[in-house]
């Protein structure tokens, strides 16, 4: 069972019900015969601190073998202090592995409004966090999207919010690292 615990761009923001990622995800793999049940438990909005405080009920009650971490985006839109986004993701991490899971970190960027060193900053915290506890790692979730050719053309008014045109790119570029991650299931620890 892979849970997803991510924020508006995992929980469908301003989309019609079952055009995003995470809905688009559960499609193919019932289209592959891959059996993997998927909970989302994104909320809008949602930040490191928050997928933190939830993720543990969220684990007694799901019992994934697979957890999905989409969270971060917010941290950086808020000015939150890195160091606790950092925090945030390894505790949920460990969290996860405590409860025999595997996990997957989906990476974000900021836009270049930010500076150059707070923009390779944020981008590498996801990486160093999947580094560090041996977890799989979607570099840029928003890879083909926000960095494309015309990025305005892919997002809501808002220029936050992908359009649910967009959500396939984003599949297309979580899918290579979980689809053999979710085959091979790992052992549980428990």
């Amino acid at each position: 069972m892979l849970l997803v615990v991510g924020d508006s761009l995992s929980a469908e923001y301003g989309l019609k019900r079952g055009t995003g990622w995470v809905a688009l995800l559960e499609q193919r793999l019932a289209q592959q015969k891959i059996a993997a049940k998927v909970v989302n438990a994104s909320i809008s909005g949602d930040t490191t601190s928050g997928g933190r405080s939830r993720l543990p009920a969220l684990l007694r009650e799901h019992k994934p073998t697979h957890v999905l971490i989409e969270l971060g985006g917010n941290d950086a839109l808020r000015g939150l202090p890195m160091g606790m986004t950092r925090a945030n993701l390894l505790q949920m991490t460990r969290d996860a592995k405590a409860a025999g899971a595997a996990v997957l970190i989906a990476g974000m960027q900021v836009p270049p409004n930010y500076g150059r060193k707070y923009s390779e900053e944020f981008a590498s915290l996801f990486s160093d966090v999947a580094q560090a506890e041996g977890a799989a790692l979607v570099p840029f979730l928003l890879k083909g999207v926000a960095d494309g050719p015309d990025p305005v053309a892919m997002f809501q008014p808002d220029r936050i919010h992908p359009l649910a045109s967009a959500h396939p790119v984003i599949l297309d570029n979580v899918w290579p690292v979980l689809r053999p991650w979710l085959v091979a299931a790992p052992a549980r620890v428990r």
